[in-house]
């Protein structure tokens, strides 16, 4: 009897156990889900392209469990090891969308089967591409005459300079800040992460993911963002390398100047220039000197043809030295393209000097390092989510009544105007933010 009660005991207990190790077992693979889908941002929004992968060093991970902080879901661009070649847009341009496909979610569950169910900590979720149209730039290649174009602003006291503005450039070029109406606004129509800051001799990447997280792809549509896209793949970025300029890319270059000069930065810099006697009041002829000096080809580097203020400024070349280097690029919107193909690694913006203000997802204004196909700017200011023709203004302006530095004030951002000039034409103009 005590043998028969004992074996029962032993059978309850061994089935009590078991159960027991279930209900264990069961929590601790809840657990291990949680954690696996939290460290990989399962539980977040911001998902990433395809084709950014994580990316991360020893050096990134030791930092990340010395600080025994989350892990960001981002992603970043794979570096190409070498120079892309000269690639035109597509039809159909790939930037990046904030929701999953059911390829996507079939990858990562393949994924997870090949690792027995469990998830690699750390690993960020991807984000699927969309595409932007842009099968109407075609039509910007048209005969000027043949194409479309937005309003007229219309002309009135508010857009001519006062004469504090005409005796004040810092005041003229806060006013140019001021007209600039179809300027983004962080958050709502684009967001930015800066990551960490570095020194300039700093060659670590100090930014996990991209200098992007998101672009309103409503932007493209506006007729002056649109019409400067297009022309970014009109050059070749090797300094080396002369231009050919097909007559279909110089009407897209009169439209852009004719669809630029309808809006009320334009329109403010030719009644500025004209009262200082530096133009005439002719405004046909006001627009034919914009595309001069922004367009008409010269020699740098060597090369006759070989460059011009708009591709040097806006788009960027790489100088065949001894080391590689990135020369110009100061243009966000190029930038931000660039970064969506992955030829443009973000490596973190640059501390300022004097302990000035840290930069954060809603400034406009920013000083940064980054890699273009491989190859290092180790330092670079560019304002964000400015439009196209405030910054043709604001550079032209300070060409023509300015010095090579001009510290002005641009709404709430201290900013010095770097212009060099090559002759009589354009050599270079960026910004410096001035701690």
């Amino acid at each position: 009897m005590d043998g028969l009660i004992k074996g029962l005991v032993d059978i309850a207990l061994g089935v009590g156990g078991d159960r027991r190790d279930g209900d264990d077992e069961s929590r601790d693979e809840r657990s291990r889900s949680t954690w696996a889908e939290v460290a990989a941002g399962e539980q977040d929004n911001s998902d990433r392209a395809d084709r950014y992968r994580p990316n991360r060093s020893r050096r990134e991970e030791e930092s990340q469990i010395r600080h025994d902080e989350w892990e960001t879901p981002n992603s970043r661009p794979s570096r190409p090891s070498h120079m892309a070649g000269h690639e035109g847009y597509e039809r159909y341009e790939v930037v990046e969308q904030h929701d999953y496909n059911q390829n996507n979610w079939n990858r990562r569950e393949e994924e997870k089967n090949k690792n027995d169910g469990w998830e690699t900590v750390g690993k960020r979720p991807q984000r699927r591409p969309h595409k932007v149209q842009m099968d109407h730039w075609q039509g910007y290649k048209r005969p000027p005459s043949e194409q479309e174009y937005c309003n007229e602003v219309e002309v009135g006291t508010n857009l001519k300079p006062s004469e504090e503005e005409l005796a004040d450039l810092s005041q003229a070029c806060n006013r140019l800040w001021e007209l600039d109406l179809n300027r983004l606004v962080p958050g709502k129509d684009y967001q930015i992460d800066v990551g960490e800051g570095k020194k300039v001799y700093q060659k670590e990447d100090m930014a996990e993911g991209s200098l992007f997280s998101w672009l309103n792809e409503d932007i493209f549509r506006r007729p002056t963002f649109s019409r400067f896209c297009s022309l970014l793949d009109n050059y070749n970025p090797d300094v080396g390398h002369k231009e050919v300029i097909s007559s279909e890319e110089r009407q897209e270059q009169t439209a852009f100047i004719e669809e630029i000069s309808r809006t009320a930065p334009i329109k403010y810099l030719h009644k500025y220039l004209s009262l200082k006697g530096i133009i005439s009041e002719n405004y046909q002829d006001f627009k034919s000197m914009m595309a001069t000096i922004w367009f008409d080809l010269h020699n740098r580097g060597g090369t006759s043809g070989s460059s011009s203020a708009f591709e040097h400024v806006f788009v960027g070349e790489i100088k065949q030295r001894d080391e590689q280097e990135v020369s110009g690029f100061h243009n966000w919107l190029q930038f931000y393209l660039e970064e969506a193909r992955g030829r443009v690694d973000y490596q973190g913006f640059i501390l300022p000097r004097r302990h000035g203000e840290i930069p954060d997802s809603e400034s406009q204004l920013l000083t940064i390092q980054f890699e273009w196909n491989g190859v290092l700017k180790s330092v670079s200011s560019t304002l964000i989510g400015v439009t196209p023709e405030f910054e043709i203004a604001l550079y032209t302006l300070c060409f023509f009544t300015g010095r090579e530095d001009n510290h002005i004030q641009l709404g709430s951002y201290p900013v010095n105007i770097k212009c060099y000039r090559f002759g009589d034409r354009i050599g270079s103009v960026f910004p410096i933010a001035e701690s």
